[in-house]
């Protein structure tokens, strides 16, 4: 265990040293001011500070102040010499974070005495440190191993639906990655853009409550038709309501509402501009974007840069403005990522 002694009077500071370096298990350092006590508090740690509040340029109660503003003395116990008769000077030691007093004249036994109880509370706290340390440790690796179970079934569920609807294979991986990117553009947080990736796969779970007859037709929808479609959203809402993670309420947002349009005519509840959550703002885009380019039996796929064409035009209409001037800041980055998927289904 290392201890500082800040003693200005030298006589005394080799007395203090020499009585405390003779302790087990500890070696002392000795300072005559307290700038030169800070200065090594800078460069090292200590687990006790014996400091005489009396000395010329910086007091001892100076010091103490400074050593507890910084994050590696915050708890280390400090001891300040002073008279018993100093009430005043006391008062603001221990309203400055002194842990302990001696009065002086110093009583060599009465020093060893306290040093020794200090230093037993400071291994005290070295254990307790040790132990918070390892149980954050224990937390971060129970967390990170409920995220992987969670994101686990969430990609689960996505490939589910693929295989449900064998026409949007690779689809929800697209709109994925292009969300991320748009997120990432409106410089949106790290978790929030982490969460979108993994809540977008799942943007039209409900469609596995739309009958087969009508989600694999090969031709246009009716109305009724298209009326029956529409109310996938409501089924992915209530697949995905009330869920207790970030992602799942996310999940269950985008499933909701990335029909709905920034004018206020989409569906299901014609919410318009910042009504709807952003994280199905963010998605609207993506998902259209991909359709156009996607191969459908009813229809061709349009070129990236058609597609790319109508989600500009759609700005402000069907699209968030901001989302849109994000989609074309990535664009690089979306058409390199998107574009081998799409050759693959050409050839």
């Amino acid at each position: 265990m290392r201890i500082v002694v800040v003693e200005d009077n030298p006589t005394n500071l080799a007395v203090f040293c020499g009585i405390v370096g003779r302790m087990p298990g500890v070696s002392v350092e000795g300072f005559t001011t307290g700038a030169a006590a800070l200065a090594d508090a800078e460069r090292n740690a200590c687990d006790i500070v014996v400091v005489d509040n009396v000395m010329p340029g910086m007091t001892g109660i100076e010091l103490l102040a400074l050593l507890r503003a910084m994050p590696s003395h915050a708890h280390v116990p400090v001891v300040v010499i002073t008279s018993d008769a100093d009430r005043e000077v006391r008062l603001a030691a221990i309203k400055a974070g002194a842990t302990d007093f001696l009065a002086k004249p110093v009583d060599p036994i009465e020093l060893r005495l306290r040093i020794t109880n200090l230093l037993a509370l400071r291994q005290a706290q070295q254990a307790s440190m040790r132990r918070s340390v390892e149980l954050a440790c224990e937390v971060e690796e129970a967390t990170a191993s409920i995220r992987q179970r969670e994101e686990e079934i969430i990609r689960r569920l996505a490939r589910a639906f693929e295989f449900h609807d064998n026409e949007t294979s690779g689809h929800v991986d697209r709109v994925a990655c292009v969300a991320e990117i748009i997120a990432e553009g409106l410089k949106l947080p790290v978790d929030y853009v982490r969460t979108l990736r993994l809540a977008v796969p799942l943007h039209d779970i409900g469609k596995i409550g739309v009958p087969d007859a009508i989600l694999r037709k090969s031709g246009p929808l009716d109305e009724e038709e298209q009326h029956v479609m529409r109310r996938h959203v409501d089924i992915g809402q209530q697949i995905l309501a009330d869920g207790d993670s970030d992602l799942v309420r996310m999940a269950a947002d985008i499933a909701s509402f990335h029909h709905e349009k920034w004018d206020g005519t989409g569906y299901p509840g014609r919410l318009a501009g910042e009504n709807i959550p952003l994280s199905a703002r963010i998605t609207a885009v993506a998902d259209v974007f991909d359709a156009l380019c996607s191969v459908r039996s009813y229809k061709s796929g349009w070129s990236l840069q058609e597609a790319r064409a109508e989600i500009v035009r759609q700005s402000g209409r069907h699209f968030d403005p901001a989302c849109v001037a994000s989609f074309e800041a990535g664009w690089q980055r979306i058409s390199e990522t998107v574009s081998p998927s799409f050759c693959e289904s050409a050839a």
